[in-house]
Formats: C-alpha cells, structure tokens, sequence
C-alpha cells in the first residue's frame, strides 16, 4: 500500500509537472514590485501559491484534453501509460482551479479573485480549445500576462495599471516559446526558431528601455542588466541552436530553455520596478529549477 502511493504521488507530480512551477511565483512577485507591494505581505505571500495551483491545474488539463494525442506522441506520459486515468486528471484539474481562484480572493478580495477567475478561463480555453495556430499561443501568453497582473492586486486594483508593461514583457515571451513548442516532437522550421529568438531578443531589450524608465537607483539598474543579459544569453544560446538544426529534440531543449528564461526575465522585471534583492531572489530559484526539471520533464 505505502509503495503504491509513493508511486501515485510520482506520478501526480509528473502530471503538473511539478518542478516547472518554479517558473511561476516569478509572474506574481513582479507584478506586485510594479505595482509598489500593494497590500499586506500575507496577500502578496499568498497569490504565487494561487498561481501555482492555476498553473498545476493547466498541466492537468492538458493532459486530460491530449490524451489521444499523447497515447501515439508521448506514451509515457501518466494518462496513456495508464498511471493515472484521465478522471483522476480533470479532477484534479477542477480542484486545483477551485483551490487558486479561493487563495486568489482570500489575498486580495473582489479584484484578486476576478483577476484569478480570468486567468483560470484562459488556462481553461487553452487546454480545451485549439492550441496551434497564433489563437493558441496568444491564449497561452495571456495566462502569464493575468499572472503578472495578479501579483499587482493584493492590495485592490490601485496598482494594476504599473504592471501593464511587465505583464506585456512575459506575454511576449510565452507567445513566443509557445510558438517554438510546436515542433517538440517533429520539429519546426527555421523561420519559426529564428522568430523566437527574435522575440526574445526584442524582449530583452525592451526590459532595459523599461528599466531607464523605472529603476529608481542604480542597484536596480545593475541588477535589471545583469538578469536581462542572463536571460537574453541563456535562452538565445539554445534557440540559436534550433535555428541551425531545427529538428525535435534540439526544439524541446530550446523550449525548455525558454520556460527556464522566465525566471532570470522575472526577475530583472522585479529589479527595474525597485526590487533588486527580490529580483536577486527570484532568479536564485534558477538552478533548484534546472536540476528539478532534469527529473521531471516542464513540457
């Protein structure tokens, strides 16, 4: 019996791809920099841990919703292996979205819960609706766009206009890596991976612009380059390399790449808006999440 639900948890975490969530609490904190930590430190304490269930609840989701798919593409996955049944995923989906809107409301009342509400309808669409196409990948980048948002709404809806701009930034990102994702398993073309890493370079940019804009001292301005430099590096270097050999396996490692670059983008979006030791700390989560990721796949 004890054996059997070690192996039910392995598989449940495999099924949210548990360690990817790292890349998550990121979306919420720099969002709640931008807006000037509106609130109470129990609200902002309490929206990544929304977030996180949004996030679980999405990857349960697109399991339950792929389950056909997979069984031919990625068998080993916990629904076509058989380790978990696709009832148990939705469910768990179901309770994970109940559980993120309710901490959603309890940290930041009307605002926060609407905010949570919106972003779990469009995990919701994302998974049950078509994912190819410019539809699906701007559906994906609205959910980070809502996270980012959410983070600035602990505190009411005040300082939800300041997070406009960092949420735009994530947005881009997601679309981006989104786009790339589609050639995990069959590959893409080169104009797709060489688009990507246009994208991220445009993004990288566009945080130092923000930065002059924002950073209140030059701590901040210090930190904002050096974790807009990493995530530029970083996620460019793999990209680069799917532009050269666009090929399944190089595209998954790129867009593992990308859902990694999330948490060095994060956090130079923390810097800029006042926040380097939050912006420091964020991106401090980086190499938790790389050995995480090695045991279970983010994508």
């Amino acid at each position: 019996m004890g054996l059997r639900l070690v192996t039910r948890l392995r598989d449940l975490v495999e099924l949210v791809r548990a360690p990817a969530a790292l890349t998550v609490p990121g979306d919420s904190l720099a969002g709640a920099a931008s807006a000037g930590w509106p609130g109470s430190a129990r609200g902002v304490a309490l929206l990544p841990v929304a977030s996180t269930c949004l996030y679980w609840a999405g990857m349960a989701l697109n399991d339950y919703a792929d389950r056909e798919q997979d069984a031919v593409e990625r068998p080993e996955r916990p629904i076509p292996s058989g380790r978990i049944t696709a009832r148990t995923a939705l469910g768990v989906a179901a309770g994970l979205t109940a559980a993120g809107v309710g901490l959603a409301a309890a940290a930041g009342g009307r605002t926060a819960a609407v905010t949570a509400g919106a972003l779990a309808a469009a995990v919701w669409a994302y998974d049950l609706g078509p994912k190819t196409g410019a539809l699906g990948a701007a559906t994906m980048a609205s959910t980070r766009a809502l996270d980012v948002v959410l983070g600035a709404t602990a505190g009411g809806g005040a300082g939800v206009r300041r997070s406009l701009v960092p949420a735009a930034l994530v947005a881009g990102h997601t679309a981006s890596i989104t786009s790339l994702s589609r050639g995990e398993v069959h590959g893409t073309s080169t104009a797709s991976a060489r688009g990507s890493a246009v994208a991220t370079a445009a993004v990288a940019a566009a945080v130092g612009l923000h930065s002059l804009r924002t950073s209140p001292n030059r701590a901040s301005g210090v930190v904002t380059a050096a974790l807009s430099g990493l995530y530029a590096t970083t996620v460019l270097a793999a990209q680069l390399k799917a532009v050269r050999s666009p090929d399944g396996p190089t595209v998954r490692r790129a867009t593992g790449a990308g859902i990694r670059g999330l948490v060095p983008l994060q956090g130079a979006l923390a810097a800029a808006a006042g926040s380097p030791a939050v912006g420091l700390g964020v991106a401090a989560s980086a190499p938790v999440g790389r050995w995480a990721m090695k045991m279970v796949s983010p994508t």
